[in-house]
């Protein structure tokens, strides 16, 4: 391929593939957009600890085209970051790209979806996570009745045992349902 270097051995990729729901293009695409934004400290030949422990601060993920448009941008990159930084290393650059991809199953989907809406990620949807939910979809359009109303609604249809709030399990049992889900839980690389 020309001069350019590799910046992965065969079996790095190979690793890659078999732990990801990504293609061989779409993880070299990835590393090409992580050299992007890395300003170019990312190494030409990457080792297995350079990929997990080199990581790139929040401010630079955020001009990624990828995720600009996304109102939960700086908060998948949370969910995703080990430290709840929003910087991420390269393994997780991947997984965040693998997760939102089309070919990740449903359910891998639903479980970081929850997360993603778990703001106090004590394993419950609360009114309090559904609202900032509800006002980052909304770009915090609405007046505190229409909010409240929504909020609601969602506890009414999710909340099946009527605690007050919703589980994970009662989380992916509704979300499943919906058939935009899996075509709106995506991020093309």
């Amino acid at each position: 391929m020309g001069n350019k270097v590799a910046a992965f051995s065969e079996e790095q990729l190979n690793e890659y593939q078999a732990c990801t729901f990504l293609t061989r293009k779409n993880i070299l695409r990835a590393e090409r957009l992580f050299r992007q934004i890395s300003n170019d400290r990312w190494p030409e030949v990457v080792t297995r600890e350079c990929a997990s422990s080199f990581s790139v601060p929040y401010s630079s993920l955020d001009s990624l085209t990828e995720l600009k448009e996304n109102p939960f941008r700086r908060r998948v990159c949370q969910i995703f970051s080990t430290d709840g930084s929003a910087s991420l290393t390269f393994d997780q650059f991947l997984e965040m790209f693998s997760v939102f991809s089309e070919h990740a199953p449903r359910d891998i989907k639903a479980i970081y979806a929850f997360r993603l809406y778990d703001f106090d990620s004590d394993g419950y949807l609360s009114e309090q996570d559904l609202l900032h939910t509800v006002k980052h979809l909304t770009l915090d359009l609405l007046n505190p009745d229409e909010y409240s109303t929504i909020v609601a609604k969602v506890l009414e249809e999710g909340d099946v045992d009527c605690d007050g709030r919703i589980s994970q399990s009662e989380f992916i049992h509704v979300i499943l349902k919906s058939p935009d889900f899996v075509p709106n839980f995506h991020i093309r690389i």
